[in-house]
């Protein structure tokens, strides 16, 4: 399969899950009548969305010149995006004093939703790997 295949099919897939999660949370903030759009929540499926393909696509074209080093790059993107929430969300969460749960919400469900999407494919990108050298 080709670079761009694979990058694609990652790409498609995550906009996929992160729209239907995004839906999904959207009815369940409307059924527990809270408003659908505070707390940035846009922005945080987005940007999740965003550093998930970047770290991907990092990892996917570095797989073969730091095949050892895959998992710690893993990490370092994981640590981007708690650095880029720190950044971007928490000063504005934390601009009443208290992080609400709507607020943790928004961005830790598109946060775990695409940190599981990336696993997958990490973990396919290694097994992938593996066969090869079979």
């Amino acid at each position: 399969m080709g670079n761009k295949h694979v990058l694609a099919i990652f790409l498609s897939g995550a906009i996929l899950v992160m729209g239907l999660a995004f839906a999904i949370h959207l009815f369940i903030l409307s059924r527990i009548g809270l408003p659908l759009f505070d707390n940035m929540i846009s922005l945080c499926y987005v940007v999740n969305l965003a550093l998930a393909f970047i770290i991907f696509f990092a990892l996917y074209r570095l797989r073969y010149k730091l095949s050892s080093q895959i998992g710690f790059l893993f990490m370092g993107g994981s640590l981007l995006k708690f650095l880029v929430f720190f950044l971007l969300f928490y000063p504005a969460y934390l601009a009443d004093g208290d992080m609400s749960r709507p607020e943790f919400a928004a961005f830790f469900i598109p946060y775990v939703i695409s940190l599981v999407w990336e696993t997958v494919w990490v973990a396919r990108i290694l097994r992938n790997m593996e066969n090869e050298k079979s």
